[in-house]
Formats: structure tokens, sequence, C-alpha cells
């Protein structure tokens, strides 16, 4: 089972920060799990809220601040001073260092509360220009993103995010609209489940895995991958196993 980093090691240094991403990885982990929204003046940026005011010192939404204004703000700001400066990333600076490494990378597009216009061709070209297109692969709650993906890429590897409810016969609808991963929320999935994905070709990778019981539960049931806060002692666990 493969373990891809939460916003990077977000259960001990500032979520989607290049610090997180570094620090994971350093853990050996499979991957990481990165959201992006697009800024006022159209650039991709590493953020998971549609706000800021919950990880960083500033107040307001993404999407109606230029670049230049979001880079002033730290996101490392839960931390108290622990870590001093972490500025929001650009996507582009994390392809720019994902490119010289041994990673593959989830990239949630954050559309599902605001549709940022161009977000899915935006992030692709910047997959393209670094060469990472055999590295990454996109997930959404919005499930439109996902076929926009497609549309521009057909052979780009897209997850289909659901909430902990999930979807009845999850295998089938994903492989009905061409994605090739499903990726619920670990409270309502089932083995039951997990093996309508496996039957019909699905891969299943379930957030958000901080509890080693339910890792050993997927694990038991043939889930890929973990999506967690904590990547060393999950990679840990499974290397042991």
């Amino acid at each position: 089972m493969k373990v891809y980093a939460h916003r990077g090691y977000s259960g001990k240094y500032p979520e989607n920060t290049m610090l997180a991403f570094k620090e994971a990885a350093k853990t050996g982990c499979d991957g990481i799990e990165l959201d992006v929204q697009l800024t006022k003046d159209g650039k991709v940026v590493v953020i998971h809220d549609e706000a800021v005011d919950r990880t960083t010192d500033g107040s307001g939404k993404v999407k109606d601040f230029t670049y230049q204004e979001l880079a002033r703000l730290n996101a490392a700001n839960l931390y108290e001073g622990k870590y001093g400066f972490c500025g929001i990333p650009l996507f582009e600076d994390y392809c720019k260092w994902a490119a010289g490494q041994d990673l593959v990378t989830n990239i949630e597009l954050k559309t599902g509360v605001y549709y940022y216009e161009e977000l899915e061709e935006k992030t692709l070209e910047l997959v393209r220009k670094y060469g990472l297109e055999e590295k990454v692969f996109y997930s959404s709650f919005n499930h439109l993103s996902l076929l926009k993906v497609k549309e521009l890429d057909p052979q780009a590897v897209c997850g289909a995010l659901l909430e902990h409810t999930g979807i009845g016969n999850a295998g089938y609808y994903c492989r009905r609209f061409g994605l090739q991963a499903y990726h619920p929320g670990y409270k309502g999935l089932t083995e039951e489940t997990v093996r309508g994905c496996r039957e019909n070709g699905i891969q299943v990778n379930v957030w958000t895995i901080n509890d080693m019981g339910v890792l050993e539960q997927l694990e038991e049931w043939g889930c890929d991958g973990a999506i967690t806060n904590y990547p060393e002692v999950c990679k840990r666990w499974v290397d042991r196993r």
C-alpha cells in the first residue's frame, strides 16, 4: 500500500508549504498530496482553504489576492513562530522541486466551492513544463474538473474525491467516466466498496488516515493508498508489514 503525505507532512509542519513537502520527502513516503487554487492575477498557488484565515496571518478569499499580496502572508501562523516565515507556494515552485524527487504528486483541484476559470489548463501546463506527467495524478470533489482534465490530457490519471458518505457502486461510476481511482473518506468505506472498485479496475486511495487500526483495516481490504498527516509513522508501519 502506498503512503501519501496529506498537504505534505502536515501533522508536524505547516500544511501545504515547501517545508512540509521537503520534510515529507525525507520520510520515504511514496507521494505528496496538495491543493491548488488561482489567485486574482491567475497564478496557481498551493493552499487548501478557499480563505486564508485559518492557516495564515491574513484574512480574505484566495481568489481576491494577487500572488504578490499572498506572498506576504505567513502560512506557518498556527505555529506561533516555531517555523518562522513560510510563504504560500506557487505551484510552479513546487513543480521545480518535485521534478528532482522520486515522488508521485496527488494534485487536488479546489473547484468544489468556487469554480476557477482555467485552473485545469494552467495546472496541466505547469505539469508539462516540468516533465511531471508520469509522476502526478489529479483529484477533485468537483468531478467535472476531472472530466476537463481528461479532455485536456486523455492519459491523465484522475481520482474521484468523495466525502465520508461515499457513493454507491463507486467502481462502476469511476470506470463509466474514465476515472482510474476512487478517493473516499475512510469513515463510510466498506470492504464491499473496495471489492467493487477492484472488480472494475479502479484504485482506492483513502483519506485522511492517522489511525494505525484504520490503516491495518485498509490494507486487509486491499486498498491501494493511504493519505495521511503522518507519513513517517504510516510508511514505517507499511514497510514492516
